[in-house]
């Protein structure tokens, strides 16, 4: 995520649930301005909610709690929320109700219950030693469980030629070979995804090849064009894939003992 100015609030919150701010360390849903970090999250949100049921399932540095709920909704056999942030953790607790959820405040390091998989998405980038917590996944997962491990593309998130993004809560930004070796050193089975535009987003993509930045800034169409694009982004419009990971957006590890 990047840095964000000035305070932003999550509009429309159910009765009793206090906003979020946006700040840049966690992605929000309800905040228009900042529907495609969220769509984008999602995707990834959805593609695991598909294989995960029947699973115990837990959603390591929850944030805001979102994908916790759409991964019980999706039939895990039950799904824990945890992470460290008291006003996170307060937010999901009362937004996020099912029988088969629950929040847990919490560090990644220290949460140690059994569980089928570990959910870890956009996370390992701001840990000081991502090799300790892999080995703490394993250990919760078992040798027939799986941790998801998500991460943004350096060469797509930051300027070219730069070792990092110029994200302050980022500590280590990965290349696809390293993140690869990475999850490879802790786990013995490693299949790495991309994560790509699709759809509305891969026109856009190639709109911009055409010059339309050039165009609706010379219209004045600039923000009324995005007013109404950026909150119709649809967690659709990504796709994971394998192949050409150096182009991709984030990457999805899926790690098996």
């Amino acid at each position: 995520m990047r840095a964000v100015s000035e305070e932003i609030l999550q509009a429309n919150q159910p009765d009793g649930v206090p906003p979020l701010p946006l700040t840049g360390e966690r992605t929000l849903p309800d905040v228009p301005a900042e529907n495609y970090w969220f769509r984008r999250h999602l995707a990834v949100y959805e593609w695991i909610g598909a294989r995960v049921g029947g699973l115990r399932v837990v959603d390591m540095a929850c944030g805001e709690g979102y994908g916790s709920d759409l991964l019980a909704a999706t039939g895990a056999a039950s799904v824990v929320g945890v992470d460290a942030n008291p006003e996170a953790h307060e937010h999901a607790r009362l937004r996020y109700r099912r029988p088969n959820l629950r929040f847990e405040r919490d560090l990644v390091e220290t949460f140690a219950e059994p569980c089928d998989a570990v959910v870890f998405l956009q996370t390992i980038e701001h840990v000081r030693d991502p090799g300790a917590v892999l080995e703490h996944f394993k250990a919760m997962v078992g040798a027939d469980g799986v941790a998801y491990v998500s991460t943004p593309n350096l060469l797509t998130l930051a300027p070219a030629g730069a070792e990092k993004s110029d994200n302050p809560w980022h500590v280590k930004e990965y290349r696809a070979a390293e993140f690869g070796s990475l999850c490879a050193a802790h786990f013995g089975r490693v299949e790495l995804l991309g994560l790509f535009h699709a759809r509305k987003l891969r026109a856009h993509a190639w709109a911009l090849r055409l010059g339309w930045d050039t165009v609706h800034r010379r219209l004045g169409l600039t923000k009324p064009f995005y007013d109404r694009f950026t909150p119709a982004i649809a967690a659709s419009d990504f796709r994971l894939a394998s192949g050409d990971l150096d182009r991709a957006l984030d990457f999805l590890a899926v790690c098996r003992p």
